[in-house]
């Protein structure tokens, strides 16, 4: 299908900052859509019809689709394939029926006034997503570029910091960035006192080193047991890191973790990169709350939540690319549902520490096949005057990859 749509990014500079494909393109339109303010800097001359964005937005799918293969504009702000309107309609039309003419990027113009060289910076974006995202991002001497959904953001986020050990955390807001009313703000997160900023802002933070007392992980499997909230329904640190590399999780794979306690397995495969998703299944309201709360202050508010009992909560779910069963095996028909649901190719891993859900399990070995394995840990602990070792229950750790 011939290019029928026409992306444009558009800067602060409005229409005299466009080049001559999209300018031609604007004049051929019988149609422009976007923002208003990016349809206001455009002179008044064009005879197209002008069309702001919906409330809801999602009913401007409907409405381009209904124009195809008409001459058809969209107004985009910089680069519109980074976190832009090109990088959704990409779900909706083919790259055939697309053109794209980007701007520079507000995140290439912050880059540029403050001397930060791109590729040491990471990129992040909470225009319509959580703030908690931002939280596993915030790591010694890192800086990060930020995206704001409105001129609370950045207030928003050095109380984050603050709250993550990070109170000398350097933020600088860059206001209408290549424009006329073009401003910045520089401060401290523990002293930042600007209530309000301009909506359209980039925030650029460099964290520096925390304090003494810091909620900064990494990103590797087996977070201290300390970083969860839990009612001793928890994956062990050890144990975890283990289970995770049996799991091994790829971007853009779905997890499900299965009477997931405090969330610990699922949180951190969505920690492992930001396109991971998990899906927690959980029947204890108690522990539902500890998984929502765990979820927001390691940096993954995305972990979607099942409330409900496992084999009939699972009904519905978007099929996992690998499933994680913390509790529940020898209840009636989870092992199954679980193995029904799983892609093909895909992995399955439990945990035992009863006797009867590790018979569970090499019954289930026997039929399916896998690879079982036992861990045992021990931890020195005092003894009078002495240390000992006091070993913890051992988990047996079973694995199987479901055949193509």
């Amino acid at each position: 299908m011939a290019q029928w749509l026409t992306i444009i990014g558009i800067g602060e500079d409005g229409y005299e900052g466009l080049g001559q494909n999209a300018r031609a393109a604007l004049k051929a339109a019988g149609t422009i859509f976007g923002g208003k303010r990016h349809l206001d800097l455009l002179p008044e001359e064009f005879g197209a019809k002008r069309i702001a964005w919906p409330t809801p937005f999602s009913d401007a799918y409907a409405m381009l689709l209904a124009l195809r293969g008409n001459a058809v504009v969209v107004l985009a702000s910089g680069d519109p394939m980074h976190y832009g309107m090109g990088a959704t309609l990409t779900r909706h039309l083919s790259a055939e029926e697309m053109l794209v003419l980007p701007s520079p990027s507000s995140f290439s113009l912050a880059a540029a006034a403050l001397g930060w060289p791109i590729q040491d910076i990471e990129l992040l974006s909470v225009h319509g997503r959580a703030l908690e995202t931002l939280a596993k991002s915030f790591v010694p001497d890192a800086k990060l570029l930020i995206l704001s959904n409105d001129g609370e953001t950045p207030t928003h986020v050095a109380r984050l910091l603050i709250e993550s050990g990070f109170t000398t955390a350097r933020l600088t807001v860059l206001e209408h960035l290549g424009g006329e009313n073009q401003r910045r703000i520089d401060g401290v997160a523990q002293s930042w006192n600007q209530l309000r900023c301009a909506d359209l802002n980039v925030l650029a933070v460099d964290c520096g080193q925390p304090d003494q007392f810091s909620l900064s992980y990494p990103l590797m499997a087996g977070l201290s047991d300390e970083a969860y909230q839990h009612d001793g329904q928890l994956t062990k640190r050890d144990v975890r890191a283990v289970t995770l590399a049996h799991l091994a999780p790829l971007p853009r794979e779905l997890l499900w973790d299965v009477g997931a306690g405090c969330g610990s397995i699922g949180i951190e495969w969505m920690r492992s990169h930001p396109t991971c998703k998990a899906i927690a299944i959980e029947a204890d309201e108690k522990r539902q709350a500890l998984i929502i709360q765990n979820s927001k202050t390691l940096g993954v508010p995305g972990l979607e939540l099942v409330r409900g009992q496992a084999p009939d909560a699972l009904a519905e779910l978007d099929t996992p690319d690998a499933i994680f069963i913390g509790g529940g095996v020898t209840d009636p028909g989870v092992l199954d549902a679980c193995w029904l649901a799983l892609k093909p190719g895909g992995r399955l891993v439990a945990n035992a520490v009863t006797i009867q859900s590790e018979m569970a399990l090499v019954g289930w070995r026997e039929v399916h096949g896998g690879d079982l394995i036992k861990l045992s840990v021990s931890h020195a602990q005092p003894l009078g005057s002495f240390d000992s070792w006091r070993s913890a229950l051992p988990v047996t750790i079973y694995t199987v990859r479901k055949q193509v």
